[in-house]
């Protein structure tokens, strides 16, 4: 196991190395001067040019990737363009919140998403399978923004139950619980579709094994055996969702 994880280590080496670079040529092609940028539009040309020499882009651009380079392995990622803080400042007070709203999402939709496929693969070509299914596809299809507004709408407006502007503390006061049930209903909306497509797809594969069969020829319930034997092999590739989802939430949900 150990030599697995080291192996996976060093091939996501040259991964990284290959994003950076990547990273850093694709911000070479986009239009204009980040050191106009920095001393505006009124700026005197030698303030720009002293701006420039600081940021070392008067340099080749082999130096300047290598100066970039070494301040990513340093940790300095340098200072945002827009606030002039940090840029790791400005990471650590969006992570907080970040998280938060992650764990608010996956806390009830990852559960709901596993419990409504698992339904739906025992009760196979059913009206509650098809019932399940159409959700799941609404949930897919539906962009994120109209479901945003339909709660605003209904939960914010309508019946002003929850706000819907601002954060309003930490996850564990009921403040911070009221702020954050809007965006987490909404996410969560989004995330139970492809878990419970996911969720079911893997249980009627695992139905058909020949393990599952010998459980039912013991006299087993059908629910004692999707819930012993079937859910338990069938989570495999669910988790592996959930952990795309939640990167997905950590990069863009704040």
């Amino acid at each position: 196991m150990l030599s697995v994880i080291l192996r996976r280590l060093g091939l996501s080496i040259p991964v990284l190395i290959g994003v950076l670079i990547f990273g850093f040529l694709l911000l070479q092609m986009v239009p204009g001067d980040p050191a106009l940028v920095l001393a505006g539009p009124t700026a005197p040309p030698d303030v720009v040019e002293a701006i420039r020499k600081s940021m070392g882009l008067d340099k080749p651009l082999i130096v300047q990737f290598w100066i970039y380079f070494e301040r990513v392995l340093s940790g300095d990622l340098g200072r945002s363009m827009i606030s002039n803080k940090p840029v790791l400042e400005e990471l650590g007070s969006a992570m907080g919140p970040t998280i938060e709203l992650m764990l608010a999402c996956l806390i009830w939709s990852i559960p709901l998403g596993i419990g409504m496929g698992t339904v739906a693969a025992r009760h196979r070509g059913t009206l509650i399978d098809r019932i399940v299914m159409s959700f799941s596809v609404a949930g897919v299809s539906l962009p994120i923004f109209f479901i945003c507004l339909v709660l605003i709408q209904f939960f914010g407006i309508t019946l002003r139950l929850f706000p819907f502007v601002g954060r309003g503390g930490p996850l564990w006061t009921l403040e911070g619980l009221q702020h954050i049930f809007l965006p987490a209903l909404s996410l969560g909306l989004v995330f139970i579709g492809p878990v419970a497509r996911m969720t079911r797809s893997s249980v009627l594969e695992v139905l058909s094994q020949d393990y599952v069969r010998t459980a039912r020829a013991k006299g087993l319930t059908e629910g004692m055996v999707v819930m012993r034997h079937a859910l338990r092999n069938a989570l495999i590739p669910v988790v592996t969702l959930v952990g795309l989802q939640a990167g997905y939430l950590l990069g863009g949900a704040s």
